[in-house]
This record gives C-alpha cells, sequence and structure tokens, in this order.
C-alpha cells in the first residue's frame, strides 16, 4: 500500500478528460477590487453576497483560463465568513485549479482584505467552487488534465480529491432518501 502523504515525483498530470494539460500557474488568477457604499448591508459592512459574486467571478475566470471554453457554476463548497470586510477595504482575491474531473474542475478562491492606509492584508474567506466546461449548447466537455508542479499544488489536489468524495457520498445519501 502506498503512503498518501508521500508527495511523488513532480510534476504529475492528473485528471480523466482531454490528452492535453494545463499547469496551475496557467490559471491561477488574482482579482483585486475596492469596497464601495453601494456594497455595504445594513450594518455598514460589505453585503456577504457581493463577496460570493466577486468569488464566483474570479473562480470562472480561472476555469474559463484552464478549459479555454465557457463554464457554469456547479456548486459552492461551505463558506465561512472569518472577518467582516469595511466600506472602503480594498478586497483581492485569488483563484486557482485543485482538481479536475472529466468535465468538471474544483477552483479554491482565497479572499483577503486590507485597509488601505495600514496595508495589512487579513484572510477573510475561502472557498472551493466546482465549475463545469460547456459547449455552446450548454452540454458538459471534456477539460484539459492538470499539471501539479509542486509540493503545495499536490497537497491542494489531494484535498479537492477528499472533497469530491465526500460530496459523491452526500449525493449517493439524498438519491437513497427520496428512493
Amino acid at each position: 500500500m502506498t503512503d498518501p502523504t508521500r508527495v511523488p515525483e513532480l510534476p504529475i498530470i492528473i485528471g480523466e478528460g482531454l490528452e492535453c494539460s494545463r499547469t496551475v500557474s496557467h490559471s491561477q488568477v488574482t482579482l483585486t477590487q475596492l469596497m464601495s457604499p453601494q456594497d455595504a448591508n445594513l450594518w455598514g459592512n460589505v453585503f456577504g453576497g457581493v463577496i460570493l459574486a466577486l468569488v464566483d467571478k474570479v473562480a470562472w475566470v480561472s476555469a474559463a483560463r484552464h478549459c479555454e471554453n465557457p463554464c457554469v457554476t456547479a456548486s459552492f463548497d461551505q463558506v465561512d465568513f472569518r472577518s467582516p470586510i469595511d466600506i472602503g477595504e480594498v478586497v483581492t482575491l485569488m483563484a486557482s485549479i485543485n482538481s479536475v474531473g472529466r468535465t468538471s474542475m474544483e477552483v479554491g478562491v482565497r479572499v483577503e482584505a486590507e485597509a488601505v492606509h495600514g496595508g495589512v492584508r487579513r484572510h477573510t474567506n475561502s472557498c472551493y467552487v466546482t465549475m463545469v466546461a460547456i459547449d455552446g449548447d450548454m452540454k458538459p466537455i471534456p477539460v484539459p488534465r492538470l499539471e501539479v508542479e509542486c509540493e503545495d499544488q499536490f497537497r491542494r489536489y489531494q484535498d479537492a480529491e477528499a472533497r469530491r468524495q465526500a460530496r459523491l457520498k452526500l449525493a449517493e445519501q439524498r438519491r437513497e432518501r427520496r428512493a
């Protein structure tokens, strides 16, 4: 039995889709935006829905870069808001592909906020978004495989596969309850 904590010789290529592959760095995306008064909730912080919309956009760009096709959002994993974001702060979202299936991609998104005058960034959110590549008829299409180049990317891939297995198990349990 192989040791699951052992990192194989890198780079490795993962996925079930097309024969071609792209590196994780090929599709990494960073989006930086100033939070304005129109982004406020009732308490004067940034409305969570604004952040979720930005997460969806940056995940879409990362996935579309990877597969070079349009994508649709299939799911968001659990989203925890660790720290409120104030109006006037600068938000930075960083996205990269963690894993690919045949037609889907898991995109990891990290959100950080910083006060313009202080310059100290703090981690406010992380989220995993599953995107599916589609053709002109809105049908799922195969995506390129993923070339994992370093240990951190390999760890993210392993974590993504564990989340994928948990999602599949949950979907099976839901099907059984409906039957």
